[in-house]
C-alpha cells in the first residue's frame, strides 16, 4: 500500500525516575478540565452558584473512573476478573470502559440530582457537552496508546500499529483507526449539541433534548464504528459486546427524545424560584460567578446621547 502513515510512536512521553507522564494521561487530565469548563457554564448561565457547579467535578470524576475500570472488568474480560476480584482495583493496568462510565456517570448525576434537588433531566442536558469531549478525548488517547485498534482494511487512510501488533504476537498489517472515527465522531457530537444548544434558545430549550440527542448520535454511532474495530468479545451472533451495550442506551435516546419533542417543556420553565431555592444552602443568589442576564446592562439615557452628539 503506497498510502497510509505508519504510527509507532512511543505512549510515554516523559520518564521520571520510576513515574511515566503518558500522553494519554495529558489528554484525560485536559478532557476533564475542558469538559468542567462547559459544565460550569452551562451551570453558571442557568443562574447556579458556582460553589454548586464545582461540587459536582469530585462526583463525576469518581463516577467516570470507577465506572469505566468497572464495566471493562464485568463487560469485557469477566473470566479474568472473576478469578481475581481485588485486580478490579489496580486502575493503572490499563482497561476502561466507555459504557462503564457511561452508567457511573448517569447514576452519579442522579443522586447528585436527588441530593440538591435538581431536576435530573436538566443535569443530564448540562452534562452532554462534556460527555462528548469526553468521548472524543478517550478515543485520542487510544490512538497514543495504540490500542483499541481497527480491523484490517486496505482504504487509503489505513494506519499500522506496530506495537500493538508486536504485543499480540501479529505480522503487521494496515487497519482501520477506528480510534480516530471516534474521535471525530465526539467533535461531531459536540459540535452539534452546540448548535442546537443556540438554536433552541439556551436556557429556553426544550428540557431533555441534549441528552436524548447525545444518547441517539454517540450511541449510533459507536454501534457502526464497532463493524470496523478488531474483535472485542464477539458473540456467534456476529455482533460485539460493545455493540449489545449500545442498544438499550440508544433506544432509551429515542423514547427520551420522542417525549421531548411531545412535551416540550423549556428548561427555563419556572427557573426564578427553583434556582433560588437550589441556591439558599450556598449563600443565595447573590454570586459574583453568575453572568447578569443581558438586560440587566444599563442603556444610556438621551442626555448622555445628546452629549455624545455635541
Amino acid at each position: 500500500m503506497e498510502q497510509g502513515f505508519i504510527f509507532d510512536l512511543d505512549p510515554v512521553l516523559l520518564h521520571l525516575g520510576s513515574l511515566q507522564l503518558r500522553y494519554y494521561g495529558i489528554i484525560f487530565a485536559s478532557m476533564l478540565y475542558i469538559g468542567f469548563l462547559i459544565w460550569r457554564h452551562q451551570m453558571l448561565r442557568a443562574g447556579y452558584r458556582l460553589e454548586l457547579a464545582e461540587k459536582f467535578l469530585i462526583w463525576g470524576v469518581i463516577a467516570v473512573l470507577v465506572g469505566s475500570r468497572l464495566g471493562h472488568c464485568l463487560f469485557y474480560e469477566w473470566d479474568r476478573y472473576s478469578q481475581d476480584p481485588i485486580s478490579m482495583l489496580y486502575f493503572w493496568h490499563g482497561g476502561l470502559s466507555s459504557h462503564g462510565a457511561t452508567i457511573g456517570l448517569v447514576l452519579a448525576m442522579l443522586l447528585f440530582s436527588i441530593k440538591y434537588k435538581l431536576r435530573y433531566l436538566e443535569v443530564l442536558d448540562r452534562m452532554s457537552m462534556p460527555s462528548a469531549v469526553g468521548a472524543a478525548a478517550v478515543r485520542l488517547g487510544n490512538f497514543f496508546n495504540s490500542e483499541i485498534v481497527g480491523r484490517e482494511t486496505d482504504v487509503p487512510w489505513a494506519v499500522q500499529f506496530p506495537r500493538y501488533d508486536r504485543m499480540e504476537g501479529l505480522a503487521p498489517v494496515w487497519r482501520h483507526p477506528s480510534q480516530l472515527y471516534e474521535f471525530s465522531m465526539g467533535l461531531a457530537i459536540l459540535g452539534i449539541l452546540y448548535l442546537v444548544d443556540r438554536k433552541t434558545g439556551r436556557e429556553k430549550r426544550p428540557l431533555g433534548l441534549l441528552a436524548a440527542l447525545f444518547l441517539v448520535l454517540y450511541f449510533c454511532g459507536r454501534f457502526l464504528v464497532e463493524f470496523v474495530k478488531e474483535y472485542q468479545n464477539q458473540d456467534p451472533g456476529g455482533l460485539t459486546i460493545g455493540q449489545y451495550l449500545s442498544i438499550i442506551p440508544f433506544a432509551a435516546g429515542l423514547l427520551l427524545l420522542a417525549w421531548v419533542l411531545k412535551a416540550r417543556i423549556p428548561t427555563n420553565a419556572g427557573a426564578e424560584e427553583r434556582i433560588a431555592a437550589v441556591n439558599k444552602p450556598f449563600g443565595g443568589n447573590a454570586s459574583a460567578e453568575t453572568r447578569p442576564p443581558k438586560s440587566a446592562k444599563a442603556k444610556p439615557s438621551k442626555t448622555s446621547k445628546k452629549k455624545r452628539r455635541r
